[in-house]
């Protein structure tokens, strides 16, 4: 199997694997987001899925850059840029407002 079908594979397992933990969650459902955003009526379990998740995901991010390189690939691919443009901040907004 190529590598790159390999890769395909495990991304679309990984994938599911999310799909079907925000499904179990109940994170899916239109009400639970809205009660997350509603002031006067807020639900604070997305905030316990959302922390959960970056949580394992920063402590599983620090174990594994300490490899050479990633599991899939030939070397790591972080951002080299640092600086933040005006295009940058209005797509941001953006996307944010229309999650919102």
């Amino acid at each position: 199997m190529a590598n790159r079908t390999k890769q395909n594979l495990i991304s679309l397992a990984v994938g599911f694997l999310f799909a079907i933990g925000l499904g179990l969650s109940g994170m899916t459902q239109p009400h639970k987001v809205i009660a997350f955003l509603d002031p006067w009526n807020w639900d604070p379990s997305l905030l316990f899925v959302m922390v959960g998740a970056i949580g394992i995901h920063g402590l599983a991010f620090m174990m594994l850059k300490k490899r050479a390189s990633p599991l899939l690939d030939t070397r790591w691919h972080f951002p080299t840029r640092k600086d933040l443009t005006a295009r940058l901040v209005i797509g941001s907004a953006l996307f944010g407002l229309g999650w919102g």
